[in-house]
């Protein structure tokens, strides 16, 4: 096997042209990320089950597993969370710990970190080495060094930017990192950040020693406001939301922190929605399909498993004028893009398998995989890559640190044995209610009737009762459910009346 090469690459150049769109409900959140004019991210949160990466619990030692150096930390969830030796901070006397049982003990109660969501029968993957992450830093409480981000280019700037950090955290606990979005900022707002964040950390201290185990001592900002802190750079011309509440608390959070962002940030208010407008639903759609089109008549197969995804080019009905051996060079030039493009959308991580169409010429090769790997420069997510092998295939791993687009909006289908996959019912129960909202704006009903299946009615009634109920009165519309045992699982008609 190839032995896996971590690759470390530039950010996208500065004339590639970055728009943010957010649609906000009060059940969820969609948010896409567009490079010159094309859908490069999606990313959802519901409300009913948000994301907890970057929580801080007080945690409660459940188990202690000697033979796998791992504990199993109750954080107050339904699944425990896994915390590794690899994840524990160790100070003073424990620095030479070769046993997690000379670390931890049952019982015991500690400061943890979520690094990733519980997956499907996984819990979260927790750290004890706390990271709080503001617009420009990173404080790192159990750290005691500054560090500057690979980023920023030049290396005199990250001197100078190491040493003005030393000045102002002279005789203060902990360490920083400093982010790629300094560059837009000065030294003030630098240090205006590092007061903030020693503020924050002395507030989780507090409510840490007065908790119960289990309870969220932190939480991370919602995924509207995350996206300013974490993806809004020079490149970004346009921030685009479409509710009003969320609108108010970005600009809110831009005056604060974000200055620079105060005019490229948009309220959206029409009578067609922003995702429709911009043609994201249908790509959402798309993005859950199994089969990816290629411009050229190829396509790709993609299928997700537990253990890993895999990936196969086929040349489909590309003929072309061409030898063969250039057709499928032409082929996999054109997948390389498409295949990063769709890490992306879909958000796969873990082991990836891209299998290539075979190609006799090394040059070819080498060609293919520096298309893959100028695509993947994009990419915020840390991977490592193989050499490309004589029979076309590429193993990868992609960090994983939260769902896939389709485990968050789909499930094994019921009647094929789990082969395939559907949309769960709560994807489609949401989509229900952005029709409803476009039936209300296109046509002022006086009313309107759904009718769907009983387990769908049931599920709204039942799970979203609360939601529901504000929907109607967002819309100023009453709205009755009906049930007709008639209709197919997830289909449903909306009467107007």
């Amino acid at each position: 096997m190839n032995s896996l090469i971590p690759i470390t690459l530039p950010p996208p150049p500065p004339d590639v042209s970055v728009e943010i769109l957010i649609n906000h409900t009060a059940y969820e959140t969609r948010v896409a990320i567009m490079e010159d004019g094309v859908l490069q991210d999606v990313m959802v949160e519901r409300e009913r089950r948000r994301g907890i990466v970057g929580n801080i619990y007080k945690g409660k030692v459940q188990r202690v597993l000697p033979g796998m150096d791992a504990a199993f930390i109750d954080i107050g969830m339904e699944r425990a969370g896994f915390l590794h030796m690899k994840n524990i901070v160790r100070n003073g006397a424990q620095a030479e710990a070769q046993r997690i049982s000379d670390l931890l003990y049952e019982g015991q109660s500690l400061l943890v970190q979520v690094l990733k969501d519980p997956i499907g029968t996984k819990g979260a993957r927790l750290t004890t080495e706390i990271s709080i992450p503001s617009r420009f830093l990173v404080y790192l409480p159990n750290a005691d060094d500054i560090g500057v981000s690979i980023k920023i280019a030049s290396k005199a700037q990250r001197q100078n930017l190491r040493d003005l950090m030393l000045g102002f955290h002279q005789g203060q606990q902990g360490g920083f990192i400093v982010r790629t979005a300094i560059e837009s900022a000065d030294i003030w707002a630098m240090r205006a950040d590092m007061q903030y964040l020693h503020r924050v950390w002395e507030a989780i201290l507090y409510t840490y020693r007065n908790a119960k185990s289990g309870a969220l001592i932190y939480g991370d900002l919602p995924l509207y406001q995350k996206v300013l802190r974490d993806y809004v750079s020079p490149n970004v011309i346009r921030v685009t939301v479409d509710d009003a509440i969320a609108y108010s608390h970005m600009a809110q959070f831009a005056g604060n922190f974000l200055v620079e962002m105060a005019d490229r940030l948009n309220f959206y208010d029409s009578d067609r929605s922003l995702f429709e407008r911009y043609g994201i639903e249908e790509e959402i759609e798309k993005s859950l399909d199994r089969h990816v089109a290629l411009k050229s008549g190829g396509y790709l197969i993609i299928d997700q498993t537990e253990a890993m995804t895999t990936i196969d080019v086929n040349t489909g009905g590309f003929v072309g004028k061409l030898s063969q051996e250039d057709t499928i060079y032409k082929t996999n030039l054109e997948a390389a893009k498409a295949i990063a493009r769709q890490l992306r959308l879909r958000n796969l991580g873990g082991i990836i398998m891209i299998d290539f169409i075979d190609m006799n010429d090394s040059q070819h090769q080498q060609g293919v995989m520096e298309a893959l790997l100028s695509a993947l420069g994009k990419d915020k997510s840390k991977y490592t890559i193989s050499p490309i092998s004589p029979l076309g295939i590429i193993e990868m791993t992609r960090k994983r640190t939260r769902e896939s687009l389709r485990q968050v909006m789909c499930e094994p289908c019921p009647s094929c044995g789990g082969r395939g996959y559907v949309k769960t019912i709560e994807t489609q129960v949401y989509e229900l209610f952005r029709d409803l909202m476009r039936e209300v704006r296109e046509y002022a009903p006086k009313q309107l009737t759904v009718i769907a299946a009983p387990a769908f009615i049931d599920f709204i009634r039942e799970e979203e009762s609360l939601t529901f109920s504000d929907l109607q009165i967002l819309l100023k519309t009453p709205i009755r459910l009906q049930s007709d045992p008639s209709y197919g699982k997830g289909q449903y008609d909306i009467a107007v009346s």
